[in-house]
């Protein structure tokens, strides 16, 4: 705790003398008999609305880590309350520092963990000043004993209360030198009389008693000898110094009437109450403590055995529910062969106890619902229906033509006579080679007709359409039925016999129903015959009585036989039942599958037998050739020729002493003309290579070896990017200066689009690597072309180791530019670097690692899309990542792991993709980004929770994300959304 710099011996040096002025304070706490720690009482509710704000964010916020700055604010948990309050913070060993309150004034040591930051909106200054006692200083001779019974009686005296001040002077420290009054008593002459302090104003010597100016005041105490045996029997008894930083006099909201009361009351009195409450209040709070302690042991083991008895009560009451459950079960089932039976019972006590009318009207309307249902013959069961299906997928199925396998043998011969010219180096045995190519292309002409002639003939488009069918209705049936199918795994081999043996046994159980129905009606119809005989007067042919009795036993056959057929389909199949029926539908299923793509099969082998078929006819008798292609070139020469004359013409002309201006303009519009014609001839020659290759990727291989001028083989491993037959003097070409740092960099026209041309230093090393690069990259762009630059064409100088790389030009120019110019919003962001993301994701797809993403590396479309540019394919991905150019704004994007000398990688490429979002939403950021805990210094900079946990993801040591898996984040996704 700082002090003022003052000795017994010397008078302190003051900053500045302050005008007599009074101020309200609140004593908060006290450091010895002279100098204490207050706040302005208009402090007070700011000092409750800044203790509320660290309450709450200093859980929370991060702890401190380092070494703590001395002007800094900080929080720190006080270790009597365990409340939040602000500090400054000093160094000590061990990981503990020394913190001062400097809102209150008191001090302790606490630990590293027990310290936080505070956010700038708690920066603002201390609100407790240092006081000291105008005039008064400590005494060197006094003892430590004295200077504490002296520090006691200031702060019984003015602890917690409100005094009112009169400044002085302010000592360089801070300090301020005060008058401060209780009432009407000055209580720096109350320290000078009970001798803690001595009289020390500036040009006057120590005395031992103060000035009569002093004395003349009204003494809190009773007036008497002042001698120093006196003195401290007059002393008040001290009261215990409170640890608390907050006083209580801050705790507590006193009323202006309350404080002016308590100014008047007799201090002698005010302190024997205080002194005695303390004793008694101190005895209480240890007693209360020591049962507390008691009392909260006995409710953790009482809290630990209520846990218990819960987790008991769960498993009890879950074992009662799985009981419960199985009981309800056990009764529905139950219920319903219950409501079976009674039906049946109540069936039959109705007929029989119902009268005969009734019991005939009745037996009539199950005798019509029989007829009806016979008459249907419908697939009224899923088993019934199943079957049905069975029978039509197993009926009438397509298997592979006979002439396939001729097929396969052919093609097989005829793959190998390719890859045999292909394989050839000698002309002498490219002809012998081509005659055994024709000869087994022959053969698989033939094959190839006889396998359409066999095929034309299938029912392939119809046999689809019925299986399809059938596949809907059975899913239908079998997903819309309560009936609970079986795994597919569980299907066993003789699914299909199981399945008839069962649907064999339940037809004839059916059929033998329906014949006893048949025979009970016949035996009613027949009692029916004798009745009408016998009770007809007029029929002569006699009828025994015999015949037309036993009508109960009757009437009870048939409506029992009756009854059974109607109810027979009724019952649902048991368990055994339904795994027989969910074998047969997942085998049936199977069969369908395997049938169906037998057809696609032959169906799609029909289509490519016909495609081959019509492109062998105009080569049938005949092998292409590369003559169109040659004059091609011929005429390009020819124009490239007449191109650099016209262009020494115009340079003569414009070079001589008297221009021809109309014949110069002639010249340039004929140098334009041939330069498109030059152009459109380029054009004709891709085209022309691209046949060929198509050719000789297919057909024909030897064309190869028949042409070696043309270079086939080169266009093809370059995937069409070679360019021979550019020049770099044939561009009528714009030097882009502000581009051109280490390579120049120039824009021509070239076919109706306005390109780029980056030209490149090469040897043989770096041409090789330069070309496998460009076109490993090439088909990386062209299978999502939107994500990346295009390459255009490469060709290489004639005259200079030059390599030259075609792109399109940007009018917007790159990300760098646009953000000197009129730099992106954050929505524009989002999207412009999703694009970009993309394009990381197709390059790593491929397996390559750009190591050069950068702000110059990164094009804006329309502020809407991002894409990644072309690196230089010259260098290796290692050479490419240490670049210089791979900062944005303070911010550097080469990874950490680069810096420890690793190889670049696709985590690599992410670290950089971080970078640049940290760039476009904090460009000012400059500092440290990883530190030595791998987690991202981002806090500060108060960017959105799901940009801050993207970045956080991206700019660590190591586990970034990959570029799909931030394709996925939140953040990305709200955009897409």
């Amino acid at each position: 705790m700082a002090q003022c710099c003052e000795t017994e011996l010397e008078q302190p040096k003051f900053l500045s003398r302050s005008n007599d002025s009074v101020d309200l304070v609140v004593v908060t706490h006290v450091v010895d008999a002279i100098t204490f720690w207050a706040q302005n009482v208009t402090e007070d509710k700011e000092a409750e609305k800044v203790d509320t704000i660290l309450s709450e964010k200093c859980p929370t916020a991060p702890r401190l880590t380092g070494q703590p700055i001395s002007h800094k604010f900080y929080g720190a948990c006080y270790s009597e309350d365990r409340c939040w309050y602000r500090c400054k913070v000093q160094p000590q060993v061990d990981e503990k520092f020394h913190v001062s309150y400097v809102d209150y004034g008191n001090s302790e040591v606490v630990r590293r963990s027990d310290i936080v930051e505070l956010p700038d909106d708690l920066q603002f200054p201390a609100l407790a000043n240092k006081y000291k006692f105008w005039g008064c200083h400590l005494s060197s001779e006094q003892d430590s004993q004295h200077n504490s019974q002296g520090k006691s009686f200031l702060h019984n005296l003015v602890y917690g209360k409100k005094l009112r001040i009169s400044k002085k002077s302010v000592c360089f420290d801070g300090t301020i030198l005060v008058q401060a009054f209780q009432g009407s008593y000055d209580i720096g002459e109350e320290v000078l009389r009970f001798k803690f302090g001595k009289l020390s104003l500036p040009g006057i010597k120590e005395s031992p008693f103060p000035p009569k100016c002093l004395l003349k005041q009204t003494s809190l105490w009773p007036q008497g000898d002042r001698d120093n045996s006196d003195s401290l029997e007059c002393m008040p008894k001290l009261r215990p110094v409170f640890t608390n930083p907050k006083p209580q006099g801050l705790m507590e909201h006193n009323a202006a009437e309350r404080e002016l009361t308590e100014e008047h009351q007799t201090p002698n009195t005010e302190v024997v109450i205080q002194q005695l409450c303390s004793q008694i209040t101190e005895q209480m709070l240890n007693e209360v403590k020591s049962e507390l302690q008691i009392a909260r042991e006995e409710l953790e083991k009482k809290t630990k055995e209520v846990a218990n008895l819960e987790e008991e009560k769960r498993g009890i009451q879950k074992y009662a529910d799985d009981i419960e459950h199985q009981l309800m079960e056990t009764r529905c089932e139950l219920q319903k062969k219950l409501e079976v039976c009674q039906m049946k019972d109540k069936c039959v006590d109705v007929c029989w106890n119902s009268l005969v009318g009734d019991r005939f009207s009745q037996l009539a309307q199950k005798v019509e619902a029989v007829k009806k249902h016979r008459a249907t013959n419908a697939c009224s069961t899923s088993g019934e229906h199943l079957y049905e299906s069975i029978t039509v997928v197993l009926n009438n199925q397509i298997n592979m033509p006979i002439t396939s396998e001729k097929l396969e043998m052919a093609w097989e011969d005829y793959k190998q006579a390719l890859k045999k010219l292909r394989d050839c180096q000698s002309k002498g045995a490219l002809e012998d080679l081509v005659k055994i190519r024709n000869q087994t292309r022959g053969v698989l002409l033939t094959a190839i007709n006889d396998f359409f002639l066999e095929v034309d003939i299938l029912p392939i488009a119809e046999r689809l359409e019925t299986l399809k069918e059938v596949s809907s209705s059975l899913k239908a049936v079998f997903t819309l039925d309560n009936t609970e199918l079986f795994p597919a795994d569980d299907v066993e081999d003789q699914s299909f016999e199981k399945f008839c043996e069962w649907k064999n046994q339940k037809d004839e159980k059916s059929k033998n129903v329906q014949e006893a129905t048949d025979k009970a009606l016949c035996a009613l119809s027949d009692w029916g015959d004798n009745i009408r005989k016998f009770f007809c007067l007029m029929e002569k042919s006699a009828v025994p009585l015999e015949a037309v009795e036993g009508i109960d036993d009757i009437l009870k056959q048939v409506e029992c036989d009756v009854y059974e057929e109607l109810t027979i389909h009724l019952f649902e199949p048991d368990g055994q039942e339904m795994k027989v029926m969910s074998n047969a539908f997942h085998k049936v299923m199977q069969h369908i599958q395997k049938e169906q793509h037998l057809l696609f099969d032959i169906r799609r082998k029909y289509e490519m037998n016909k495609k081959f078929t019509q492109d062998m006819l105009q080569w049938q008798n005949s092998t292409p050739k590369a003559d169109e292609l040659l004059c091609i070139k011929k005429r390009i020469k020819s124009l490239r020729s007449q191109l650099r004359w016209k262009l020494v013409e115009v340079g003569c002309l414009e070079e001589a002493d008297e221009m021809d201006l109309p014949e110069i303009l002639k010249k340039k519009e004929e140098i334009a003309e041939t330069r498109n014609a030059l152009f459109q001839e380029i054009r004709q020659e891709k085209v022309e290579y691209t046949k060929l290759c198509e050719l000789v990727k297919g057909c024909f291989p030897e064309l190869v070896q028949l042409y070696p001028e043309v270079e086939i083989n080169s266009y093809m491993s370059s995937e069409g990017l070679l360019m021979n037959s550019l020049e770099r003097d044939i561009f009528d070409a714009e030097p882009m200066r502000e581009l051109s740092g280490r390579r120049p960099l120039v824009c021509t026209d070239f076919q109706s689009q306005k390109v780029v041309l980056k030209g490149y230093s090469v040897d043989e090393e770096s041409e090789v690597r330069m070309l496998e690069q460009a076109v490993q990259y090439h088909r990386a762009q062209r299978q999502k072309p939107s994500s990346a630059v295009p390459l255009l064409g490469i060709f290489f100088g004639k005259s200079d180791p030059l390599a030259y790389i075609m792109v399109p030009y940007f009018s917007t120019g790159s990300l760098r530019i646009v953000q000197k110019i009129d730099p992106l919003i954050p929505s524009e962001i989002g999207k412009v670097m999703r694009g970009v993301l993309e394009g990381l994701q197709s390059l790593h797809e491929a397996d390559i690692t750009h190591a050069s993403l950068n702000p110059n590396n990164v094009f804006v479309l329309s502020r809407e899309h991002g894409i990644v540019g072309d690196y230089d394919f010259t260098k290796t991905p290692a050479h490419r990542a240490v670049d210089s150019g791979m900062v944005a704004g303070s911010v550097c994007l080469m990874a950490p792991e680069l810096k420890r000398g690793q190889l670049p990688s696709p985590a690599s490429d992410m670290y950089a993709f971080g970078g640049l979002m940290l760039w476009l939403y904090a460009p000012d950021f400059s500092g440290p980004v990883v530190n030595e805990q791998q987690a991202p210094e981002l806090t500060p900079l108060q960017l959105e929770d799901k940009l801050q946990s993207l970045l956080s993801k991206l700019m660590v040591c190591s586990g970034r994300l990959s570029s799909l898996e931030a394709l996925d984040d939140d953040y990305f996704q709200t955009l897409q959304n």
